[in-house]
């Protein structure tokens, strides 16, 4: 499971045996919530509240570009 990002209590992260479409998973605390980065989009989310996951949206956009970098690192090697 490894972790992209640590961010503002944040943890970014994506699993060993991940799937298309590319996206990322985030948590704090006991809550969870997906993303995927080719349109950046909530798939789902578990105790985050709306103002919650609109700054994790924010985040995921600011930094799309290192999430995509490192899932094609991770999964084309």
């Amino acid at each position: 499971m490894p972790t992209i990002l640590r961010l503002n209590g944040f943890r970014f992260f994506f699993y060993s045996n991940e799937h298309l479409p590319i996206h990322i998973h985030v948590e704090k605390e006991n809550k969870t919530a997906k993303f995927t980065l080719e349109e950046i989009e909530l798939v789902k989310s578990r105790g985050f509240n709306a103002s919650e996951l609109k700054k994790i949206r924010k985040l995921v956009s600011e930094n799309v570009d290192l999430f995509k970098n490192k899932w094609n690192e991770y999964f084309n090697n």
